[in-house]
């Protein structure tokens, strides 16, 4: 970065927020555009995008909002034709762009600006690198912070862009490069060859059992479709086996429905909890003493009180984590971040905290966020299949962290594929799993 001229990282900003802009209104010539412009650099390329927008033909406007701006960028925003407004009588804007506070700033807005917000309600809002207001390094909100319909960024995403609350507040994020050197992240979000890379696949000298054999304890008389479900997603082709060690009377509908499916025996890994209601604890005990890796899940989730002692994945939702870290659910859903890697660190574990944006967190701090997935997920029996995807990543070898991520993203995608836009149910999920690994590999 200290290498480029002075002004080449806001100048290339500006224009990629310029263009951007350009391409939500449709056009430039006569649209309007209010500048809501605080302290700092966002301010200045909200300022200096202005000027690029009046040489489109756009009616650029600023409302200065607290005792400092960017002086070089409002002076050439004038000399362009932009206006400062004392008020926000007059024409309404057709989109107001953001710079009121930058990614320096605190959560939270001044009243002011919160003001100035309430009295543009109903016009659409692009934000320049995060949405003002938000916790940038957290994803935390605390206050009056602005819900932009488009957030564009520069250099690289940050933690605002990804983990909810403040995740949800952005809108549609677009990137921008600005040739920047970044360092390491401690939040990542996987891509699709990210995922590529990770799934495993059979060398020319496989057999069902050198390519993992995952074992599943779930369901019960009263949830034997928890069962299947988890069977189902187990079965999705990345194990040599599945094997199925819950009670009688369900296996023989495990059976029934999932015929390659064979009984207790060896495995790499274990899934345990779903819908295993008050034996789950049993069977947590019973798939410890074999001292291979396990996910667990829902019910089972209740008897971790400490570290298990083996490589594992709890997947509570925020309800099941507040309970294993005696919190409030609100709690962990204002600071899910915060929790998440707090859990990760008492566990000894890898936590995967369930939700519009999932979290898998280890207990050195680092976290991957999945943005897969649609709202439509959020239905009942969801996580059962999600369990036995990892559980079969966990047994053909990954790490419980690479599981983890990688399981969580191909659920979220299968999601997609399989909601087209619409509703849809775990089964669907679980039938449209083979699908996208088939589209990944």
């Amino acid at each position: 970065m200290r290498t480029l001229p002075d002004g080449a990282l806001m100048d290339r900003a500006a224009t990629g927020l310029a263009h951007a802009v350009l391409d939500f209104l449709g056009g430039g010539y006569g649209r309007r555009v209010l500048l809501l412009v605080g302290a700092g650099d966002n301010g200045g390329d909200a300022l200096y995008a202005g000027v690029l927008l009046r040489r489109r033909g756009v009616v650029v406007d600023v409302l200065l909002l607290g005792s400092r701006h960017h002086e070089a960028g409002l002076e050439a925003l004038l000399v362009a034709g932009g206006s400062v407004l004392e008020s926000l009588e007059g024409p309404p804007p057709d989109v107001a762009v953001d710079g009121i506070v930058g990614i320096g700033g605190r959560p939270g807005l001044t009243p002011g600006a919160a003001a100035a917000l309430a009295s543009l309600d109903g016009i659409p809002v692009v934000s320049v690198d995060v949405p003002s207001g938000v916790g940038v390094d957290t994803g935390e909100v605390d206050g009056p912070h602005v819900v932009a319909d488009v957030t564009i960024t520069f250099g690289t995403h940050k933690v605002a862009h990804l983990v909810d609350p403040a995740a949800a507040a952005c809108g549609a994020v677009h990137l921008v490069d600005i040739g920047l050197t970044l360092p390491e992240a401690s939040v990542e979000s996987l891509q699709p060859a990210d995922v590529t890379r990770l799934l495993p696949r059979p060398g020319g000298e496989a057999h069902k059992y050198t390519r993992g054999v995952v074992g599943i304890r779930a369901g019960s008389p009263t949830y034997p479709g928890a069962a299947l479900l988890c069977v189902a997603g187990a079965s999705c082709g990345l194990v040599g086996m599945v094997r199925y060690a819950g009670p009688d009377a369900v296996a023989d509908q495990v059976r029934l429905i999932h015929p390659e499916v064979v009984g207790p025996g060896r495995v790499q890994a274990w899934v345990v909890g779903p819908g295993g209601g008050e034996h789950a604890g049993a069977e947590l005990a019973s798939a410890l003493t074999d001292e291979v890796p396990v996910v667990i899940d829902a019910d089972a989730l209740a008897h971790v009180v400490g570290p298990v002692g083996i490589p594992c994945v709890l997947t509570p939702h925020a309800g099941e984590l507040a309970a294993m870290l005696g919190c409030a659910r609100e709690e962990i859903e204002a600071r899910p971040l915060e929790h998440a890697r707090a859990a990760a660190v008492r566990f000894e574990a890898v936590v995967l905290l369930k939700g519009r944006r999932t979290l898998i967190a280890r207990p050195d701090g680092l976290v991957r966020v999945t943005t897969t997935g649609v709202p439509w997920l959020a239905t009942a029996g969801a996580g059962d299949v999600l369990a036995g995807l990892i559980g079969a990543l966990l047994a053909a070898g990954l790490s419980p962290w690479d599981a983890a991520s990688a399981g969580s993203w191909v659920h979220g995608a299968a999601a997609t594929e399989a909601s087209a836009g619409g509703p849809l149910v775990a089964g669907d999920v679980a039938h449209a799993v083979g699908g996208v690994l088939r589209s990944l590999l």
